[in-house]
């Protein structure tokens, strides 16, 4: 029996910066259980993956922008929560520079 789920890459294999990495680590305990990073599959969102590739977000039509980003990751949209009461405006853009390089 074979596994074919692809090793995590480390942060240095992505080539992330500290930043990059911190917004990894925040992505890992408050986005992975509901986002893909790396995969177009979803789970109960829509994959992040290529999140910034696109001129609109995928489900709101959203400009995909760092602005219209931060708004959704604080006030929470849909289904998703807010956590704008949990990350501070440092870990939000430390995340975004994360999101960027999916």
């Amino acid at each position: 029996m074979s596994c074919t789920a692809e090793r995590r890459k480390s942060d240095a294999e992505l080539g992330l910066t500290p930043q990059q990495s911190a917004g990894r680590r925040i992505y890992d305990d408050n986005c992975a259980r509901c986002h893909e990073p790396y995969s177009s599959s979803g789970k109960q969102g829509p994959s992040l993956q290529g999140i910034f590739k696109k001129p609109y977000f995928g489900m709101s039509g959203l400009p995909s922008n760092d602005a219209r980003a931060t708004d959704i990751i604080r006030f929470g949209r849909d289904k998703m929560t807010g956590f704008g009461q949990v990350l501070s405006q440092q870990q939000i853009n430390d995340l975004l520079a994360y999101l960027h390089t999916l």
